[in-house]
């Protein structure tokens, strides 16, 4: 198991008066989440990946945190995504879709940033055909969510918050 040190990556620390920055959070969704709605809506629901976006910045809002998403099929994107977030994110919700069970190198991206990492999929992969059950990130993320639909990722950014907060406090 690989063990992983959490700091703080962005400037501010978090107050219920808005008196410092929020939280900085990525979200990032892997291949055919922009099909959302319309793929397989018996395993993924009808909700859109839009529609996802749109409340998880809004609750994101009432917990004074920042939320950016971005979304790709392409493997080198989203690593080149999570690069991009060092220093700047606070914490990552992370869900690579079929590269959850491929993905060295995203894997390898995610250790180099040194962010929280919250896995999240939207449906329980345990559930699902044999080959699903394998994370190549289970072991570097921070926590997993599964098996909730979109509700998924609104728990993940609310215990985003909670690691975050958690963290900084141990700092100081």
């Amino acid at each position: 198991m690989v063990k992983r040190t959490i700091g703080s990556q962005s400037a501010g620390v978090p107050t219920k008066t808005g008196a410092a920055n929020p939280i900085a959070v990525l979200v990032v969704h892997g291949p055919n989440l922009n099909m959302l709605g319309e793929r397989e809506p018996e395993v993924y629901g009808h909700t859109r990946l839009a529609d996802i976006d749109k409340e998880l910045k809004q609750l994101g809002r009432e917990l004074e945190m920042k939320v950016e998403t971005f979304q790709s099929n392409s493997e080198g994107a989203i690593v080149d995504r999570i690069q991009s977030a060092r220093g700047k994110s606070d914490v990552l919700l992370l869900n690579p879709g079929a590269y959850t069970h491929t993905s060295v190198a995203i894997r390898d991206a995610i250790l180099a940033v040194a962010i929280p990492v919250i896995e999240v999929h939207l449906s329980n992969v345990y559930r699902r055909e044999a080959f699903r059950h394998h994370s190549t990130i289970a072991d570097v993320a921070h926590g997993r969510i599964m098996g909730f639909g979109a509700e998924s990722y609104s728990l993940a950014l609310r215990a985003a918050r909670t690691i975050v907060e958690t963290s900084r406090k141990q700092v100081d």
